[in-house]
């Protein structure tokens, strides 16, 4: 990586991101070299999926949950239900939302004519309203931190839908927020565009801190490196290391900060690019989003083209689960190498969302996958086998022959049930039962 620093007058010194600690004279640095082009391949990390696969149905699930308890007595008609559009969005058809909410009976019980909720949802659905009241203002400020990130400092509300489930906001988060801290925010329509934004009105410096300028604590934040982990049997080539080593000692630039000046073609304004993405993942209650609610946000945060390889060049800093059909874009220390995240960056909400995902999955029929064959035999099976084992054992002779009775020619056996044969099938099914006794 070259590098040329520039001595810098002592009488244009100002605090920016090329300064140097202040006991040493201030530096402008000039990075002349281009990205290098190291590869990283993607490593299956089996706790984060299984934190991803454990919301498996949960959104479908709590949309038609907020359309139920939002009726008068928390019960919908069939008629009602079928013919809001988003549920035949969501679903295709009658027979296929139905199904699902037979499914989880948990959560919903049919009625001839209607649907309703069970006492149990309904105790923790008016927990997660009383959650959503208490951390009102967290939510808020996350919305304005979000709007802080992007250069216009406005996004389409279309993108702000894509990213409600992720930073918390409720359902009707335009008429319960929005339009309830007016002093916050606005909506607009510009002129030529169909689309309706919603535009930050204030700006906050007190929020414009990065979750990475926190953890420093109060220290020097001139070269802030990122948290770092790797799935267990990643192998990170010497060349590879020595690149990350290098580009974490690289000046960090906040994300709410002016980069317009960095060239784009350099570690350090990838650096920035990560701390934008990392910072926007530490906006989301569970630490991740879907990797396509932020594709289209480009121009916004000024970023520059496959701007989202940096989830794949930065394996260590990110996760990108591919199970339920999509690309889920993780922050690794916020699970600190397991499935659930962490006591210091979980919120309440995902705390509620994991109690609805439990309830859930006690709907479902337990597993059977492997269990059939471990259970297949009972105990009075497992005598029964042995007495004929021990019979055929008896019975058959070492070179396959049956023992002949009195007066009768001895007869050999059906091919394939040989004595060694018989005994070792013996051995192996008594294996078989200590090994399940043992689990």
């Amino acid at each position: 990586m070259a590098w040329r620093w520039l001595r810098a007058p002592a009488t244009a010194r100002r605090r920016g991101w090329w300064d140097a600690t202040p006991r040493a004279p201030s530096f402008a640095a000039e990075q002349r070299a281009t990205l290098v082009n190291v590869k990283l391949k993607w490593v299956k990390d089996g706790a984060l999926d299984v934190a991803v696969s454990r919301e498996r149905h949960l959104r479908a699930a709590h949309h038609l949950f907020d359309l139920v308890s939002d009726r008068p007595g928390h019960r919908v008609t069939r008629s009602d239900l079928v013919a809001d559009r988003s549920v035949q969005k969501l679903f295709g058809s009658a027979d296929a939302a139905f199904e699902f909410l037979g499914r989880f009976h948990t959560l919903f019980a049919l009625h001839r004519v209607g649907v309703s909720l069970t006492d149990a949802a309904l105790d923790l659905r008016l927990r997660e309203v009383e959650c959503l009241r208490a951390t009102e203002s967290d939510l808020v400020a996350r919305l304005r931190r979000l709007l802080m990130l992007t250069l216009p400092r406005r996004l389409p509300l279309h993108t702000v839908d894509l990213l409600r489930w992720d930073l918390g906001l409720p359902g009707d988060y335009r008429s319960s927020i929005l339009r309830r801290y007016p002093e916050h925010f606005a909506l607009e329509q510009p002129e030529g565009d169909e689309r309706v934004w919603v535009r930050l009105l204030s700006w906050d410096d007190s929020l414009a801190v990065s979750e990475l300028e926190k953890a420093a604590d109060g220290g020097d934040t001139t070269c802030l490196p990122f948290p770092v982990s790797f799935t267990r049997g990643f192998d990170l080539r010497s060349k590879c290391m020595s690149w990350l080593r290098e580009w974490q000692e690289l000046p960090y630039t906040s994300p709410y900060a002016d980069a317009s000046s960095l060239d784009r073609r350099t570690d350090v304004s990838e650096k920035r690019n990560v701390g934008v993405f990392h910072e926007l993942l530490h906006l989301t209650v569970a630490k991740r989003t879907e990797r396509h609610n932020v594709s289209n946000m480009r121009k916004l945060l000024g970023m520059p083209q496959k701007f989202t390889k940096v989830f794949e060049r930065h394996p260590g800093i990110f996760y990108i689960s591919r199970v339920l059909g999509t690309h889920t874009v993780m922050l690794r220390e916020a699970y600190g190498g397991g499935s659930k995240l962490l006591e210091k960056h979980a919120h309440p909400l995902a705390t509620i969302r994991e109690e609805y995902a439990t309830m859930m999955k006690a709907a479902l029929p337990p597993r059977t996958r492997g269990r059939k064959l471990r259970n297949a035999f009972s105990e009075s099976d497992e005598g029964f086998l042995m007495m004929q084992g021990l019979n055929l054992v008896s019975s058959i002779g070492p070179k396959g022959k049956e023992k002949s009775k009195e007066g009768q020619k001895p007869q050999t056996p059906r091919r394939g049930w040989t004595g060694d044969g018989v005994v070792w099938s013996f051995k192996m099914l008594m294996c078989y039962k200590i090994d399940h006794v043992a689990r």
